[in-house]
Formats: C-alpha cells, structure tokens, sequence
C-alpha cells in the first residue's frame, strides 16, 4: 500500500509541475526556442524528485509543447497553427456575442481563480492592473495588461484549458475596435479605462479573498459592463 501511495503522491507531483510549466508556455513566460530550466533547477524550484521532472518533461514533450536536444537540454516547440474558433469583433454583433462568451467562461475561471491562487498570482495580477493604471494615467493603450490581467486569472485556475480557450480568442480576447475608439475619443476612452479600472480591483479583491461567488459576480458585471459601453459606443 505505501508504494502504491507514493506512486499516486509522484504522479500528481509530475501533473503538477506539467500544469505549472504548460501555463508558463501557453502565457509565453517561455516562447517558442526557449530553452527551459535545468533537471537541476527545476527540481529546486518545485521540490519534487529527478524522477518527477523527467516524467513531467516526457508529458510536455509528447504533447508536442517541447522537444529534448541531446547534450543541450529541453526546448519549447513553436506551436502548429490550429483549426480552432474564428473570432471576428469588428462589428457590434460580433463584440456583443463575444463578451457573452466570455461572461460564462471566466465567471467560472474567476470562481476558481479564487479558490486556487497563491500569492504569486496575486503579485502577477497586482502589477498587471498597476501596469494598466500608468498605461491609462499616460493616455496609452492599456489593451496588453488588461489581456494579461484576464490571462492571469485563467492562469490561477490551475486548469491549462481556461487557458488555452482564452488564447483562442486571440486578439478578440480584448475587442479591436476597443483600439479604434482610442483614436476617435481619448476622453471616452479614459473614461472607459476608469471604470474599467474599478471593476478589475473588484475582481482581484474578491479572489484575493477567497470568494468564489463574488469573485464569479465581479467578473461578470465588469464583462457585462464592458458589453455595454463598447455597444453605446457603436450606437
């Protein structure tokens, strides 16, 4: 029986340091020629055993994420183009079906962002939304950290596929027209990025303190409402 429950105990190590080094490719902490860390670091950096990090290196490596280089060391694949969903959000139909996807995909993320996280995601989103505070305080875009903020509270599930379907979405994870309406209206622009700014806090309040049902509530009024204003905007 101890063998047997320290082969389950070595199996969810290597699960989880598989999950752990998926999410850092899929977010592009490593991109594509990266060479990864070490046996050695790796192997520091999560506590777990040789045998642990080989297994979860095979996983990556059969799932096509990474490839060995004999005498190098394990490198991060570029990944194939695939077949997956088209997303289009140039026009208001299309922004409007878009944000009510994304409603029902991350209040579930964010419920369970709240449940999972650990401090590290919580630094991460921190300066996620301090970067998109200075962004909107300048006047530039704040689309890139307010793509990573929402990225990060996928990241935080634990679970690569909320992930993985939010990289689907590409660029339409923050709506382009978004960009257009910056080169029409700085003002409303600042404006949105204000109220924007005061619902993404909410968000990270509510998981910073463990609330799934206000973190999935916060989520979903801040998408709603993102849903609204670029629509009064297309009016």
């Amino acid at each position: 029986m101890e063998p047997e429950r320290l082969r389950k105990h070595g199996h969810s190590r290597a699960h989880d340091l598989v999950s752990s080094l998926t999410q850092q490719i899929l977010l592009g902490t490593f991109r594509p020629g990266d060479k990864l860390p070490s046996e050695n670091t790796l192997v520091r950096e999560h506590g777990v055993s040789r045998t642990v990090v080989r297994e979860a290196l095979s996983k990556l490596q059969a799932s096509g994420l990474v490839e060995p280089r004999h005498g190098i060391g394990t490198f991060v694949m570029e990944r194939q183009a695939q077949a997956g969903l088209r997303i289009a959000a140039e026009s208001a139909a299309n922004v409007r079906d878009l944000l009510e996807l994304r409603i029902g995909l991350e209040s579930q993320a964010a419920a369970l962002a709240a449940l999972r996280r650990d401090d590290g995601h919580l630094a991460r989103m921190r300066q996620a939304l301090d970067d998109y505070q200075d962004l909107a305080a300048a006047g530039d875009s704040c689309i890139e950290a307010d793509r990573r903020f929402h990225l990060l509270i996928a990241e935080a599930t634990g679970n690569l596929y909320f992930t993985e379907m939010l990289l689907q979405l590409g660029s339409g994870l923050i709506p382009r027209n978004r960009m257009a309406l910056a080169e029409r209206s700085g003002a409303k622009l600042a404006r949105q990025a204000y109220l924007a700014n005061l619902e993404h806090e909410a968000i990270l309040n509510a998981i910073r303190r463990r609330d799934p049902d206000a973190a999935r509530a916060a989520i979903c009024l801040h998408l709603s409402n993102s849903r609204d204003r670029l629509l009064a905007e297309q009016a």
